[in-house]
């Protein structure tokens, strides 16, 4: 059965192949930081006319022109920014069809793995006219995460919860990664066990007697600084000290509970290497 995914997913294939012979773009809009950032990687900044207002990485992309969100894009400002190519993420406000509607070429892409977001190299690569950059970016990542991972495979698995959601200065409303992330990848690779990894979802809800009865050795806690942005170290102790009820899990006997606030360990673009390197870190300090 052909489904729209799969549709879009050819359209994207054919808009690729036929831009690696044809005049690549020269004004670019992206709709999302890893997008941005992927652009940025391939040295294509100077071709970026707008961007989502989540992007900040590079310096640089703060004095592009801004195009909203995602799910919630200025569809009359990226039309007025008259660009070749919009690059958008698998996106569930069929943005690509509404953007279509205005004749604006879109290429829509999936970057909910790290095998999908290698092949997101690829096909902006192909569709800028970058190939020869998409596959030594592919290189340098690949042999980078590969290091972590030889680093962490002799040393036994430590158990870690990644808290990416939760009721600001609470803890409930809790939302942790899931087994669907690529996030569960990165965390295997440095040597974790995600005690949330059987959780099918992404990011499933999980309640603090499901925290408990897993007890886990590691808590990464980015929960309410998802907005990086102006984040200070006395607010990341305030986290850390929410955390000081659970006196029985082993995360907090051992002093192993840590707030974190970058956008690199939210962002499935090419600085995923520093997520992998912090998470080693922090999972087996022996290993620094």
């Amino acid at each position: 059965m052909v489904t729209r995914r799969t549709i879009l997913w050819l359209a994207a294939a054919a808009l690729a192949c036929s831009n690696a012979f044809a005049q690549p773009p020269k004004r670019i809009v992206s709709t999302a930081p890893s997008i941005t950032e992927l652009l940025y990687a391939l040295g294509l900044g100077d071709r970026i006319v707008g961007v989502d207002r989540f992007s900040r990485y590079p310096p640089e992309a703060l004095r592009k022109a801004k195009i909203g969100d995602y799910v919630n894009p200025n569809l009359e400002t990226i039309a007025s920014l008259r660009p070749d190519l919009v690059i958008i993420p698998t996106n569930p406000v069929k943005l690509a069809d509404r953007l279509a509607l205005l004749r604006l070429k879109v290429l829509e892409l999936d970057q909910e793995s790290i095998a999908k977001l290698y092949e997101s190299f690829r096909i902006v690569g192909q569709a800028t006219g970058a190939t020869v950059q998409a596959a030594k970016l592919e290189s340098t990542v690949r042999a980078q995460l590969e290091a972590v991972r030889m680093r962490a495979t002799p040393l036994k698995k430590t158990r870690m919860m990644f808290v990416v959601g939760r009721t600001p200065n609470r803890l409930d409303g809790l939302i942790v990664v899931g087994q669907a992330s690529y996030l569960n990848e990165i965390i295997t690779l440095a040597g974790g066990e995600n005690v949330f990894g059987d959780a099918v979802a992404s990011y499933p809800g999980v309640s603090l007697e499901e925290v408990l009865a897993r007890n886990p050795d590691v808590i990464v806690d980015m929960g309410e600084m998802w907005d990086t942005v102006g984040v200070t170290e006395e607010h990341k102790r305030q986290v850390t000290s929410l955390w000081e009820r659970l006196s029985s899990v082993a995360a907090v006997k051992q002093h192993r509970v840590y707030a974190v606030a970058s956008d690199v360990y939210v962002i499935p673009g090419p600085r995923l290497v520093d997520a992998a390197k912090a998470f080693l870190e922090m999972l087996h300090p022996e290993a620094r």
